[in-house]
């Protein structure tokens, strides 16, 4: 009986440390596919020269919201957690230069990018009519 119980012990150990092992790998987010949740965007200027951003989305995942210069340089950022459905946003791009910036609308595998160009109207100088008869 000695002799069986030797054996058994040694194949349960094996058994057990290649079980947790198999669990190890299975558990590791590494290994696990990436996967993007659903979004729609939507995004508009006001008269106020602001730009409003509405974003709807599924749970389970991050969404994050970014504004860049030409330079590439970040100038706003925003995440919308993953037990948010919806967030609205409004920016105030009354103060930046003039210039073309990038909003940038991405779920960690898909990016939506929207242009944005700032520019200021010169006022137009009044000229005036002389006439004579």
């Amino acid at each position: 009986m000695k002799t069986l119980i030797k054996p058994l012990l040694v194949a349960f150990a094996f058994v057990l440390i290649n079980f947790n092992a198999a669990q190890a790998e299975t558990d590791n987010p590494g290994n696990q596919p990436k996967s993007a949740v659903a979004y729609q965007s939507s995004i508009y200027t006001t008269v106020e020269g602001k730009v409003r951003i509405s974003l709807d989305k599924q749970t389970g995942g991050m969404v994050e919201i970014r504004l860049t210069n030409a330079a590439g340089k970040v100038l706003y950022t925003q995440q919308v957690d993953k037990h948010q459905t919806a967030a609205r946003v409004r920016l105030d791009v009354s103060n930046l230069p003039d210039g073309a910036y990038q909003l940038a609308i991405t779920n960690g595998v898909d990016t939506t990018r929207h242009s944005l160009t700032l520019a200021t109207q010169q006022p137009s100088e009044q000229s005036r009519l002389v006439a004579l008869n």
